[in-house]
């Protein structure tokens, strides 16, 4: 019987390195077979993930991973944010994906907490900053499961195409409708000031997009907590719809788990 790690450094090598099964082989001793068996999704049970009732959840015929959707915590509700607002994924050899959050490199705690939750989410693999020619942040990570934790991939813009929550993302949105809104709002969103006559001055939340799919998205995490917001519709189809969180307690609600972006 193989070793957990023995297990986890084969399966590091083809999803960080995009190594085959043979070229793992050789690397680590293992027998060929052997390597195949797990990279196709037959792993030993002690590198399956259990579930709380000490049982195993099926392999996903997609991307050869065990999968408990309903079992995923708050730090994916968070990444969910951050992709829908400043995410892709990309497709790279051997059936492994890419994710790639991109920030801007004003606000280094936003990349943290990215690199956090990117890392919560696939714990096994390697999660990867770097600073760009455009000033910001891409925050990565290799994964074959980034289509099944992520259906909402697809080809082209998301704004050219749907994009909705599927069931088991919904229960965790409205189990973390927090979560979602922080990733939504330090993707695409901003807190700011807004000023009026005789100098009042009163903070607001926006949160903007072109896909009015994501901008409803937003809005239906708001109303999980109760919060009233407001919708500004552009004119041209090609621009972004604007959500507002004006009201002073609501305002305040948003500031106990977002707060201005740093």
């Amino acid at each position: 019987m193989h070793s957990r790690a023995v297990v986890d450094e084969a399966l590091r090598l083809r999803d960080e390195e995009g190594l085959g099964a043979r070229r793992v082989a050789r690397r680590l001793g293992l027998a060929l077979p052997t390597v195949r068996d797990w990279h196709a999704g037959r792993l030993p049970r002690h590198s399956r993930l259990a579930s709380c009732d000490g049982s195993y959840p099926d392999i996903c015929s997609a991307c050869g991973q065990p999968h408990r959707f309903d079992e995923l915590n708050q730090a994916y509700v968070h990444l969910l944010g951050l992709y829908l607002g400043d995410g892709t994924i990309s497709v790279h050899r051997r059936g492994v994906h890419r994710l790639r959050v991109f920030l801007d490199k004003k606000y280094p705690q936003i990349v943290d907490d990215c690199a956090k939750s990117i890392q919560t989410t696939v714990p096994g693999n390697r999660v990867h900053s770097l600073l760009t020619p455009y000033n910001c942040y891409s925050v990565s990570a290799y994964s074959r499961s980034w289509p099944c934790l992520f259906p909402q991939h697809g080809p082209g813009l998301k704004h050219m195409r749907r994009i909705f929550l599927a069931e088991w993302q919904q229960a965790l949105a409205r189990r973390w409708p927090e979560q979602l809104l922080k990733g939504l709002i330090q993707s695409d969103g901003c807190r700011f000031v807004n000023t009026g006559r005789g100098g009042w001055r009163q903070p607001r939340y926006s949160f903007s997009n072109v896909s009015t799919d994501i901008t409803s998205i937003f809005c239906s995490a708001c109303d999980c907590l109760g919060l009233h917001w407001t919708a500004a519709f552009p004119t041209s189809e090609a621009a972004a719809v604007a959500i507002y969180v004006s009201r002073k307690a609501d305002v305040a609600r948003l500031d106990e788990f977002i707060g201005p972006k740093r």
